[in-house]
């Protein structure tokens, strides 16, 4: 076929293709902008800050007791607040998505009196001290604390200093990621479909269960997987509101803090267990950035 103007349609998409894949290039060798190098006052700081960035993840593969590595890892104990960081970090994400995913709905989708406070809130545990909300945590869900006092008086649930309070912890300071990344994708989706389904006599809720939810898939599990390594990698909430006790509340972070005081090699190979997990982490996630970039 022909364009009006004459033109095939094949020559055509080559020609419109053409300026973009030329602007691409010029991206990215700097073409356009009369540098033929990157100026000196950028670059030092740029290497800098790459080297402070990798210069102490290289020291710790450099220093790991490689020999007596597989001994290491191999322990009882390694094992034992592995599986438990596992375990608490799954439930903790099992958690985040029941109740993360309304929310970053209702934060995209309704308009409402103060939602930029809420917004505002959802994330505040992003750049609050773990510390301070593992407090936060005590003075809500403690024995003696607003929620707390009502739970172990009505239904005899105990939270701190358990198994479940590590999940509790560990959602707390989890669910943010998980929000934030549904929210954005659902944003970025077109709501005339679920305005489609509506016209077409589904429910609010069908809509989204059969529309909405298929469409920013791809959305929360970037944002589930994120949620989850923040949870395995948690330390200061868990320890404040849940304690540090073997095979009940000591995670993976919180051995590598007991371990460095008496075996720096086990603290060592702990630590590469949970770096390895974070390599992994942001390979799986390699893809979900290069498409929304």
């Amino acid at each position: 076929m022909t364009s009006p103007t004459g033109t095939s349609d094949a020559a055509a998409d080559t020609l419109r293709g053409g300026p973009r894949r030329r602007r691409r290039r010029a991206r990215t060798t700097g073409g356009g902008s009369g540098n033929s190098g990157v100026p000196l006052p950028l670059l030092v700081p740029a290497l800098l800050g790459l080297a402070f960035l990798v210069v102490p993840l290289v020291a710790l593969l450099v220093r790991a007791p490689w020999r007596s590595l597989p001994d290491l890892l191999t322990s009882a104990e390694v094992w034992q607040a592995l599986q438990l960081s596992l375990v608490c970090a799954t439930a903790a994400t099992a958690v985040s998505l029941v109740i993360g995913v309304p929310l970053a709905w209702l934060l995209a989708r309704v308009e409402f009196p103060g939602r930029g406070l809420v917004r505002a809130l959802v994330t505040l545990p992003l750049v609050l001290p773990p510390v301070v909300g593992g407090v936060a945590l005590l003075m809500a869900l403690g024995r003696n604390g607003i929620v707390g006092k009502w739970l172990d008086s009505w239904f005899g649930i105990t939270l701190p200093f358990t198994t479940a309070g590590v999940v509790v912890a560990e959602a707390f300071v989890a669910m943010p990621f998980l929000v934030i990344s549904v929210e954005g994708t659902l944003r970025a989706a077109d709501p005339r479909f679920e305005e489609a389904a509506a016209t077409l006599g589904a429910s609010r809720f069908t809509a989204f269960r059969r529309v909405t939810l298929p469409l920013i898939a791809p959305g929360i599990a970037a944002g589930a997987v994120l949620a989850w390594a923040r949870a395995l990698g948690e330390f200061g909430a868990t320890i404040t509101f849940a304690g540090n006790f073997p095979g009940r509340t000591q995670t993976m972070p919180l051995s590598v803090y007991l371990a460095l005081q008496s075996d720096p090699e086990a603290a060592i190979a702990l630590s590469l267990v949970l770096l390895a997990v974070s390599v992994a982490v942001l390979a799986g996630l390699r893809d979900r950035w290069m498409t929304t970039g």
